[in-house]
């Protein structure tokens, strides 16, 4: 297992209104992340609010590359952000023990916490396709080309994991500072990580580690 400190390259916050930051997603063009009775979105560039849905938000978030997803205690939460409508609802598969979620292959991945595992789960039903074992409590979870990652947080140690997909191995880990969680995980789909600070209010940037070749 490859390990190394994680290169934190920007924080973002505290927002106004916004004590928590628990799951975090990208649109493309702005981070979403969910703020416990709202959703928010900031524009990367600048660090700047442009977006507020009220709406539960107490977990993992995603976007599908037209809809957001906010997990809200037991259940999964489908929002048409232009409008800000939750358009469908889903159970998630922890009952309100889910932690991290993203979107990747027409599906999503729901983080367990104390279970420490991953399922990835039909969008439209909630049906279990697949679990993935991990070895510590897992927070956000994200893909970025073919590889599998997701937070941890564990007593106020995190860090960020690059595990096998099929058997769960550890394949590579960013261990962020001393009392610096990662509660919410999700990539740009280049080189940066967009990472959720829990209580702290902050979104933190680290940077992916390249690949040789």
């Amino acid at each position: 297992m490859k390990r190394a400190p994680a290169d934190i390259i920007r924080e973002y916050g505290p927002f106004p209104g916004a004590a928590n930051v628990h799951g975090v997603t990208f649109d493309g063009q702005h981070v979403w992340f969910g703020a416990g009775d709202t959703m928010e979105a900031f524009d990367p560039e600048t660090g700047k609010p442009v977006r507020r849905i009220d709406v539960a938000a107490h977990a993992g978030t995603a976007f599908d590359g037209r809809h957001l997803f906010q997990i809200a205690e037991s259940r999964i939460q489908k929002i048409d952000p232009k409008t800000g409508q939750v358009i469908a609802t889903i159970p998630a598969p922890g009952g309100g023990g889910d932690s991290g979620l993203t979107w990747a292959e027409g599906t999503l991945w729901v983080g367990q916490y104390r279970e420490r595992k991953i399922y990835q789960i039909d969008p439209e039903t909630g049906a279990t396709l697949r679990t993935i074992e991990s070895n510590r409590f897992v927070t956000g979870v994200t893909w970025v080309d073919g590889e599998l990652w997701h937070g941890t947080w564990e007593g106020e140690q995190s860090d960020l994991r690059r595990i096998d997909p099929q058997t769960g191995e550890v394949l590579e880990r960013l261990d962020m500072p001393p009392d610096t969680i990662v509660s919410g995980l999700e990539s740009d789909g280049g080189d940066r990580f967009f990472c959720g600070g829990g209580n702290s209010g902050k979104v933190r940037v680290v940077r992916r580690p390249k690949r040789a070749g």
